[in-house]
């Protein structure tokens, strides 16, 4: 989920925790624990960190380790133990109690995402995305608000958000339900279907899908329970030729290859480079494929200059990355 969610989410769980009768009857205990919800709530995207780097960085890594078994069970030791070390006199077991189930609430609800978590880890690297809920799911927000705004009327929070996660709950099985409607409509259209990748939008009825056959990749759209094909490419194998095996040693390139299931390839030969181009098809947004990596090359093979990442136009990829002029 974004960040905002998570912090709500966070705020939420703070409520809920006055139901524990040990937090409800210490005052310092209870804004200790919507200090390490809070924090709970945001730290395993703390690699977020790494866009500051680059790219490739981020994209190799964000959701993996830090949203790994390991990550789970060290965030909330070392969130409490920041904690007590200022506020020594907090219920440190009821601290970290809920710091835990704040981290275990982060991981579990970007599952349902279409990007997921690398969450087996260090037993299983397979990413987890079960494509449900989007990213930002407007509902799931403004129901988190709806009920901060109860609360702050002076309602117990922890039966407001109880609640309240009883008709998240509910959502969240209409989204399933949702789901399970478009897979079928594919198959429908689409038999000989060999792999169905749905990802939601802000909207409950409209979803991207990408298919893949033995022979080609269909891009399409499930919109109110209709389904349109946008395009059809053939399916054809990355070659093994000299450009793209350089080109596949870039870092750029080779973050994409190691995060997208479904894409296709492009190779282009210009007077005096080469452009390599492998771009997702699981996003389309207005005839545009904005998610990409692309890298140049001269004609010795040497990289010139590379990027991975979203961008909604050809201008802007070039002016921002100062490529060579196809």
């Amino acid at each position: 989920m974004d960040t905002g969610t998570h912090v709500v989410m966070g705020l939420a769980l703070g409520g809920i925790a006055t139901l524990d009768p040990v937090v409800a009857m210490d005052p310092i205990t209870a804004k200790s624990i919507v200090i390490g919800t809070l924090i709970g709530s945001q730290a395993p995207d703390l690699d977020t960190a790494l866009k500051l780097r680059n790219n490739a960085k981020y994209i190799r890594n964000h959701r993996g380790i830090t949203h790994s078994i390991p990550a789970v069970l060290l965030w909330p030791i070392l969130i409490t133990g920041g904690i007590y070390f200022f506020l020594p006199e907090v219920s440190l077991l009821h601290l970290w109690m809920w710091t835990f189930i704040a981290v275990i609430l982060h991981v579990f609800v970007d599952i349902f995402n279409a990007y997921g978590t690398q969450a087996l880890r260090p037993f299983s690297k397979k990413w987890i995305a079960l494509g449900v809920i989007n990213t930002f799911d407007p509902f799931i927000f403004f129901m988190h608000i709806v009920g901060l705004i109860i609360w702050g009327y002076g309602a117990h929070p922890g039966y407001t958000f109880l609640l309240i996660y009883g008709v998240l709950i509910v959502y969240y099985l209409l989204r399933f339900a949702a789901r399970r409607k478009v897979h079928n409509h594919i198959l429908e259209k689409i038999p000989e279907a060999t792999e169905i990748i749905i990802s939601p939008t802000f909207r409950f009825h409209n979803w991207h899908v990408a298919v893949t056959t033995n022979t080609h990749f269909y891009v399409a759209k499930s919109k109110d329970h209709e389904i349109t094909i946008h395009d059809v490419f053939e399916k054809c194998p990355i070659p093994d030729t000299p450009v793209i095996n350089k080109a596949r040693k870039d870092e750029n390139i080779s973050a994409f290859l190691s995060f997208s299931p479904v894409y296709r390839w492009e190779v282009d030969e210009y007077t005096d480079h080469y452009e390599v181009r492998f771009i997702d098809l699981r996003y389309r947004s207005k005839g545009y494929y904005p998610f990409v990596a692309i890298v140049q090359l001269d004609q010795d093979l040497n990289i010139i200059s590379s990027y991975t990442g979203w961008i909604f136009s050809e201008e802007k990829l070039r002016r921002k990355l100062e490529l060579l002029p196809s």
